[in-house]
């Protein structure tokens, strides 16, 4: 079953947004890139405070979008190095430790894209 058959890519962007605001994740950001990308429909971005919170987010994130029909197509990074990505097609998801969001800047590299919910 693809993403597709079951929920839009909105409605994949909002359901991470609301399970990183569940699990306690930080500064959490869903970004349209739409308009602007043709790789992806939306970043969700957010802050993890450790790497066990890293870790704990990338499996809560699979198994929900697991449990909503949606496959997960590539993974980048590693909690030990502070960036996790997780590809659901056309939502990608961006766990970063707080040194490392700065230093990556997605928002500042994506200023162009539209932040359609920003919870602190």
């Amino acid at each position: 079953m693809t993403a597709t058959e079951t929920l839009n890519p909105t409605e994949v962007a909002r359901l991470a947004v609301d399970l990183a605001a569940e699990k306690l994740a930080t500064d959490i950001v869903m970004m349209d890139l739409r308009e602007l990308a043709v790789f992806a429909d939306y970043f969700v971005v957010m802050t993890a405070d450790s790497v066990r919170q890293i870790e704990a987010l990338e499996e809560d994130f699979t198994n929900a979008m697991k449990d909503a029909g949606i496959a997960r197509h590539h993974r980048e990074g590693t909690p030990a190095s502070g960036w996790v990505l997780l590809d659901f097609a056309d939502v990608i998801i961006h766990i970063f430790g707080p040194e490392e969001r700065e230093f990556f800047g997605l928002e500042r590299l994506w200023s162009r894209a539209p932040q359609v919910v920003r919870i602190l």
